[in-house]
């Protein structure tokens, strides 16, 4: 019997002796003894709500210490006296970290969820006779020359990398990925102006000579036709096949091409050191070009948009 309930072979001759006198009632739970709890269920919920609360009395701080709750717990009369590591481990238990932050970006867009839901709408259902672009730049691409050679890892031991370094410019990667074959279209230079996204997108046309283009962009002021009308007289160059779609402010996640940004900088650019910036756009384009020959594929998309409110039909922006 003990081997099945895994304890100890005592406790079942405990148990059947205390059923042998009391029955039933003699297995029931017994008092146990031992210190009460030092604070009260309440007590330790008024510690918490002490620590959550934003507003912080001592005089130039703005953030909250273990310390600082402790001496406000007394203060508001919650506890008469209370240690660091009393309060430390009521936070532990109730999950409260009031020394972390964790960051969040709000949309003032009226029209997200319409704006979101256009654009997932392209990625999971792509019109016939047309594409879909994921259009970007990736301007700010430091030339780093690392002053020493990492050293490598070893067991036991992390990669070692010399702190300082030496800037040889930066690098603007024009961007545009075919969401439905993975496919990446990319120029490289110095600047990010109007002009240089003109120049691109003529290049994405000649790629793309027939269809209907889709093109998803954010809301960066070269994005927009301007004063010199830039997308409405290129769209009329090229026969209106290219539709514009703008992601909603705040919401680059919506952009597949930030996707393949990330996996550009964590495979190329991350670990690398550059002896000057024509170093670091070869790299860049030799990446892109081997990303094309061997590693092209879609994004398995997942998400799905948000339900549209009721009676509010779906705008296209273009």
């Amino acid at each position: 019997m003990a081997k099945a309930l895994g304890v100890h072979s005592r406790r079942v001759e405990r148990w059947r002796s205390r059923f042998s006198k009391s029955g039933l009632a003699g297995l029931e739970d017994r008092h146990r003894s031992g210190r009460k709890a030092k604070f009260s269920a309440v007590a330790r919920c008024e510690i918490i709500a002490v620590a959550c609360d934003p507003v912080i009395t001592d005089k130039g701080k703005t953030s909250r210490t273990i310390e600082n709750v402790m001496l406000q717990a007394i203060e508001r009369g919650v506890v008469e006296e209370i240690s660091w590591t009393s309060v430390q481990r009521i936070l532990a238990e109730g999950e409260v970290r009031p020394h972390k932050v964790e960051g969040w970006l709000h949309s003032t867009d009226p029209f997200f969820r319409e704006r979101v839901k256009e654009i997932v709408e392209l990625y999971l259902h792509l019109p016939v006779g047309s594409v879909v672009l994921c259009v970007d730049e990736k301007p700010g691409m430091q030339a780093l020359e690392r002053r020493y050679p990492d050293r490598p890892a070893k067991p036991g031991k992390l990669r070692r990398r010399e702190y300082e370094y030496k800037r040889h410019g930066t690098q603007t990667l024009l961007c545009a990925f075919e969401v439905h074959k993975g496919r990446v279209l990319a120029q490289c230079g110095d600047t990010r102006k109007a002009t240089d996204l003109v120049r691109f997108m003529e290049e994405v046309a000649v790629q793309y000579p027939t269809g209907t283009v889709h093109i998803v962009w954010d809301n960066l002021n070269i994005h927009f036709d301007g004063k010199d009308d830039r997308w409405t007289l290129f769209n009329e160059r090229h026969g209106g096949r290219f539709v514009f779609h703008y992601t909603p402010k705040h919401a680059s996640w919506v952009n597949q091409v930030e996707c393949f940004f990330s996996i550009l900088e964590r495979q190329s650019l991350r670990d690398a050191s550059f002896k000057s910036k024509e170093q670091l756009r070869d790299q860049v384009l030799t990446f892109i070009e081997f990303w094309n020959l061997e590693k092209a594929r879609p994004f398995k998309w997942t998400f799905t948009g948000y339900p549209l409110r009721t009676g509010h039909e779906l705008g296209r922006v273009a």
